[in-house]
């Protein structure tokens, strides 16, 4: 019976954790962008019946032009945002939109041409009782 239970509680855990979940909405993997502009990045989060309290993202740009690029948790790059993260409703997007927030960047005129990745490090606190949860995403970008 007590494994029963600890296999509801896990489920029930892993289900909160992934209605936590964020996902970059744009720039699209592949994207090209030039050093030196501004560019738009949209963090989505699907709304969730659980309980959550957002505490901050950090943008980071991780130049890679001629090898592999490292995980985001082995380096951010330049960071290009470190702050707080509100998602919200937009009248203006379309109806399939889910929460999100949008952060003009800046790509630093000293990235390199070539691959590299926007990295995106979410933290929030989940459940009643506030447990810290971290995740990191990325897309690459081909910096022109």
């Amino acid at each position: 019976m007590k494994f029963v239970t600890n296999l509801i509680s896990l489920t029930t855990l892993l289900a909160a954790v992934s209605a936590q979940r964020v996902s970059i909405g744009y720039p699209q993997d592949g994207a090209s962008v030039k050093s030196g502009d501004s560019i738009t990045v949209e963090v989505d989060r699907p709304n969730t019946l659980s309980g959550s309290t957002e505490v901050a993202i950090v943008i980071g740009l991780q130049s890679c032009p001629t090898i592999p690029c490292h995980s985001v948790e082995d380096g951010m790059g330049f960071i290009l945002y470190n702050g707080g993260y509100n998602p919200q409703y937009h009248q203006n997007a379309p109806g399939f939109k889910p929460p999100h927030q949008n952060f003009t960047v800046s790509i630093p005129s000293t990235a390199q041409k070539g691959k590299a990745q926007l990295g995106v490090t979410h933290v929030s606190l989940i459940g009643a009782g506030a447990s810290p949860f971290l995740e990191t995403l990325n897309v690459t970008l081909n910096v022109v």
